[in-house]
């Protein structure tokens, strides 16, 4: 069974490199280090070095998750693509669901009224390209819905703002354009109308 020989700081001083037998074993937090109780002369068997090392591999993956989900609202999508990005183990992504779950920073509906929110204030555009984006994004369509009925996008009044902008166009340019923003006939040919 091999023996944990020396421990030495890495750079960061946050993480320490576990040497067994003398040679290098793996990488472990602090944290975990100190809550495993690794010292220097423990012997431990390989299952047990698996499970330390799949403990430790948690943790460091945890806090850079952390990081990446504490930026904004996160879709579970999101999660699912960093991780595959990040290449991290399956056997890991149950329990860092779990726990972006439990510190509330994963939620669909709370993704999709964030990016609803972004896009009415900076680049307005029709539901149905909401609905467009928010799918490409993974979120359900059921949730798409709820959270458009909730904010009560008044598609007319962006249409026109956004024809205002193209005031110096010709109509059949405003037509496309309104169109390419995902308005229907109706709400375009309203706007059309209004601004003559």
């Amino acid at each position: 069974m091999p023996i944990v020989t020396s421990l030495k700081p890495q750079k960061s001083g946050k993480r320490v490199n576990v040497y067994l037998d003398g040679r290098y074993g793996f990488g472990i937090d602090l944290e975990t280090l100190m809550t495993l109780k690794i010292a220097e002369g423990t012997e431990y068997s390989e299952s047990e070095i698996k499970e330390i090392v799949k403990k430790a591999e948690f943790q460091k993956t945890l806090e850079k998750l952390l990081k990446y989900a504490t930026l904004r609202p996160r879709s579970i999508f999101e999660i699912k693509q960093w991780l595959k990005r990040k290449r991290v183990h399956e056997s890991l992504h149950k329990d860092l669901f779990n726990r972006l779950k439990r510190l509330d920073l994963v939620d669909d509906e709370k993704f999709a009224r964030w990016w609803v929110e972004q896009r009415m204030a900076f680049k307005p555009r029709s539901a149905r390209l909401l609905t467009y984006e928010l799918q490409v994004k993974g979120i359900r369509k059921e949730v798409i819905e709820k959270v458009l009925d909730k904010m009560d996008i008044d598609e007319l009044k962006i249409a026109r703002k956004l024809a205002v902008k193209m005031k110096n166009k010709d109509k059949k340019k405003v037509v496309a354009y309104l169109s390419r923003q995902g308005f229907d006939w109706e709400t375009i040919k309203r706007v059309v109308d209004y601004k003559e």
